[in-house]
């Protein structure tokens, strides 16, 4: 009920990327809800308030998916992904700039080579 908990990996790869956080399911709702699973693109995006972040694309019915940090889903997010280095409880996670920092890297790199999508599935 406090949030979505998640395993970010690289396909072929064991070891995870990072942990993420998300709002709890709430049928996909705007703002509210986390994202349903499936495959999605994503892509870097630069704004003036959040600089270099990560965007994801194709989620039917909502859009500004961002991949950004936050420690706690419910006070931080509307509707985003946020990598956090340790899961702490529900939808909450520590250490989430750095996380945030080591994939924003590994998706830049892999950006200038291929298309970059997220898979999303439960266990």
């Amino acid at each position: 009920p406090d949030g979505t908990n998640g395993i970010l990996q690289i396909t072929g790869d064991e070891k995870p990327v990072c942990n993420t956080i998300e709002l709890p399911w709430k049928d996909n709702q705007h703002n509210i809800s986390c994202i349903p699973e499936g495959r999605y693109r994503v892509k870097m995006r630069f704004t003036q308030k959040r600089q270099w972040h990560m965007i994801v694309l194709g989620v039917k019915d909502r859009a500004l998916i961002l991949i950004h940090p936050a420690n706690i889903a419910v006070f931080e997010l509307q509707g985003c992904i946020a990598p956090v280095t340790t899961i702490t409880g529900e939808g909450r996670g520590s250490q989430s700039r750095l996380a945030f920092e080591k994939l924003k890297s590994l998706i830049s790199a892999a950006v200038e080579k291929e298309p970059v999508f997220l898979t999303i599935k439960t266990k």
